[in-house]
């Protein structure tokens, strides 16, 4: 052992590894098996994180959370079941519901809401158009970033990211993350047909990822918690499982929307 190293910094390894294992294989079933399977398994995510969301904001209630997340239900998965645009309309319901409902943080549970809901719908089509390979692209991406960047932080330490936000990540962490996802771009620009632009979106992914676990890191610390919720053990909730991802699928839905990148399909 390193002299000064802390014997409790890997405590919490093997409950997040399995935890995590299980969610790994909940996750790729539902990808691989994709259509109504993968929808079910997204609208039942954005739902608990609308929840998980209401409740740091408003601990003393959370039945009103509960029908948000009802109600975030139902109108997600409206928009999965009509082709027709204009259902998009309904978007804007559950955040400025939850904005009338709000006695604090209004603005704050409005953008957070929408945007917990835009990815779990650009997920769904990302899977619906791109089809399986494409969205396990975006997770590792995702999943390597943080992996990479949970033992280079622990192994190398050094100094923080962003204190103020963040306390616990480094520049080291920061940074093997970008390293990881970069080699996840280039093993799928190698397996696949995919062109070598891949990589630097990769990267450019896994920074977007990041930022959005800065924003969750930035909502617990101004809601004075810890944890979204404890569904998860050793990850708290699934707010602070995939706040990351959620990030990620934003930008990319944002991305796909505005650019025509070239050589990134698969």
């Amino acid at each position: 052992m390193l002299r000064g190293a802390d014997p409790t910094r890997w405590d919490d390894l093997r409950v997040r590894l399995g935890s995590g294992a299980a969610m790994v294989v909940i996750g790729t079933i539902a990808i691989l098996a994709g259509g109504v399977w993968f929808q079910m398994l997204a609208v039942f995510c954005v739902s608990v994180m609308i929840w998980e969301l209401w409740i740091m904001i408003h601990p003393s209630r959370p039945t009103v959370g509960m029908l948000l997340a009802a109600l975030t239900a139902s109108v997600l998965s409206g928009f999965l079941s009509v082709e027709q645009g204009w259902f998009l309309l309904f978007f804007p319901i559950v955040p400025a519901l939850g904005i009338l409902g709000s006695t604090r943080e209004r603005l704050t549970f409005g953008a957070f809401a929408f945007a917990i809901q835009a990815a779990g719908w650009g997920l769904v089509v990302f899977r619906h158009e791109q089809g399986a390979g494409w969205l396990i692209w975006l997770i590792l991406v995702v999943a390597v970033t943080d992996i990479a960047g949970y033992f280079a932080g622990r192994r190398f330490g050094g100094p923080k990211f962003w204190p103020k936000v963040s306390p616990k990540k480094t520049w080291s962490g920061t940074i093997a993350g970008w390293i990881g996802a970069g080699l996840v771009g280039a093993v799928f620009w190698a397996a696949t047909e995919a062109g070598p632009i891949l990589i630097l979106l990769s990267m450019f992914i896994s920074f977007a990822g990041q930022m959005g676990d800065i924003a969750e890191s930035a909502l617990k610390r101004r809601m004075g918690v810890k944890d979204s919720s404890t569904l998860i053990p050793g990850h708290g909730g699934l707010f602070d499982r995939f706040d990351a991802l959620l990030g990620a699928a934003v930008t990319m839905l944002l991305i796909s929307a505005v650019f025509d990148v070239p050589g990134v399909g698969f």
